[in-house]
C-alpha cells in the first residue's frame, strides 16, 4: 500500500473521530460496493463509519413484474428473447428465464444491444425482443439499435425497456426517510453518460453531501475522505473526484440518444414501489419497437417471496446478513431474491467476500452502537 493511501486511510479515521457518532454513507452504485469489498477497504473502516448498498444494481432493482412480462414474452410462439446473462436466474412469479429456457423457450444470452439486433438480422421471419435492463449505462445503446433498426427497416425487432434513472430513486429514499444518511458516494458509470451536476438536486434540496468517486482503492478512499469533511464542517457541497472521466454536463451523444427515443416515465422498482420519472418509456415515435404493445402484453403486479428482504437491503435498511435466507437457503447457486443473483447484487458480494467475517463485523458494529 503506497504512502498516499496510507495518508487517505489516517486522513478518514480521524475525520470520524472527530465527527465522534455513527456515520452512514450510501453507495449507490453496485460496483462500487463490490470494489469496497474486493480492495479490502471495508475491513479497515472505522467501526463509527458505515456503507449502506443503495438501489444501484441492475438486476436487483428490476421489479418483478418485469420478469414476468420476460417470462411471457419468451413463452410466446417464435418469440427469442435476448438478455444479458445476469437477468437468466432472478426469480419471476411462475420461475425465471433459465427455467422456461430448459424447458424449450427460446431465451438467447447476448452480451450487447447490437448483439440483439443481430438475431433479429439472422432470424427475420420470427419477432426478436431485447430485454433492456440497466441505467443510463446501458440506456443509449437501447436507443441507438433502435434508431438502426429503424434506418434499416427492421420490423420483427422489440424492446422490452426496464431502463431506470438513478437520481429519482436516491430522492425517493431521502423522501422515505427510512434510512439516515449523511451522504452519497455517487456511481463512475452512470455519472459519465448523465454527467456530475445531475446530483445537484439532491444537494441543494436534499441537503446531502454527494461525491461522485472511480472505483479503485484511490478513488473509493479519496470519495470517503471528502464525503467526511463535508459531514465536519456541516456544508452539504457536489464534488467530482473522478474529473478524468466525468464532466459537469455528462456525455452529450449519449443523452441526445436518450432524448430522441425515450422520454422519462414513472417506472416500478423493486420493493420502492413507483418512482415518479424514474424510468425510460418510448416517444410515441418509435411505439413500435415497444415489444409490450407490439405483442399486447399486460404487465401485472408485483408478488415478491416475503421472505426475501432484498429491497430492505437495497434501500440500506438492513445488510445481508439480517435477512434469515441469507447463506441459510439462499445462495449464489441456489438464489431466492435477486441480490444474490448479480455479480453486482449486495448479497451476492458479502457471500463472496468472506460472508462469516462479514457476520461477525455486522454484530459487532451493532454492538458498539447498543453501547
Amino acid at each position: 500500500m503506497t504512502n498516499y493511501l496510507h495518508s487517505l486511510i489516517a486522513d478518514m479515521q480521524g475525520l470520524c473521530k472527530v465527527i465522534g457518532r455513527r456515520v452512514q454513507i450510501m453507495e449507490v452504485c453496485g460496483t462500487h460496493t463490490v470494489s469496497f469489498f474486493r480492495s479490502g477497504i471495508r475491513s479497515l473502516l472505522p467501526g463509527t463509519l458505515r456503507l449502506v448498498s443503495g438501489p444501484g444494481c441492475p438486476v436487483c432493482v428490476t421489479a418483478q413484474r418485469h420478469i414476468d412480462a420476460a417470462i411471457e414474452l419468451a413463452t410466446m410462439d417464435g418469440v427469442i428473447l435476448a438478455t444479458y446473462g445476469d437477468m437468466l436466474r432472478v426469480p419471476g412469479r411462475l420461475g425465471s428465464l433459465e427455467g422456461i429456457r430448459s424447458e424449450g423457450a427460446c431465451v438467447r444470452v447476448i452480451n450487447s444491444a447490437r448483439a440483439a439486433l443481430d438475431l433479429a438480422r439472422a432470424h427475420p421471419d420470427r419477432p426478436v425482443i431485447f430485454l433492456g435492463v440497466g441505467f443510463e449505462t446501458t440506456a443509449p445503446a437501447s436507443a441507438a439499435v433502435v434508431l438502426e433498426a429503424e434506418r434499416d427497416g427492421i420490423e420483427n425487432f422489440g424492446v422490452l425497456s426496464c431502463h431506470k434513472r438513478v437520481v429519482p430513486a436516491m430522492a425517493a429514499l431521502l423522501q422515505s426517510e427510512g434510512v439516515p444518511l449523511d451522504g452519497f458516494l455517487c456511481p463512475g458509470h452512470v455519472s459519465v453518460i448523465i454527467g456530475s451536476d445531475a446530483y445537484r438536486p439532491i444537494v441543494e434540496l436534499y441537503g446531502k453531501p454527494c461525491v461522485v468517486a472511480g472505483f479503485e482503492p484511490k478513488q473509493l478512499l479519496t470519495g470517503l475522505v471528502h464525503l467526511l469533511r463535508q459531514v465536519v464542517s456541516g456544508q452539504s457541497k457536489l464534488e467530482n473526484v473522478y474529473p478524468a472521466v466525468v464532466h459537469r454536463h455528462g456525455n452529450r451523444v449519449a443523452l441526445a440518444l436518450l432524448d430522441q427515443v425515450f422520454e422519462h416515465s414513472d417506472a416500478p422498482w423493486r420493493a420502492l414501489g413507483v418512482i415518479p420519472q424514474s424510468g425510460l418509456d418510448f416517444r410515441p415515435a418509435y411505439q413500435r419497437f415497444d415489444a409490450l404493445r407490439r405483442l399486447d402484453v399486460t404487465v401485472g403486479a408485483d408478488l415478491d417471496n416475503p421472505a426475501c428482504r432484498c429491497g430492505e437491503v437495497i434501500q440500506g435498511k438492513i445488510d445481508p446478513v439480517d435477512c434469515p435466507l441469507f447463506d441459510r437457503g439462499c445462495t449464489p447457486l441456489m438464489p431466492i431474491g435477486p441480490c444474490m443473483v448479480s455479480s453486482e447484487g449486495t448479497c451476492s458480494a458479502w457471500h463472496k467476500y468472506n460472508r462469516m467475517a462479514s457476520r461477525s463485523s455486522t454484530l459487532a458494529m451493532k454492538a458498539r452502537v447498543c453501547t
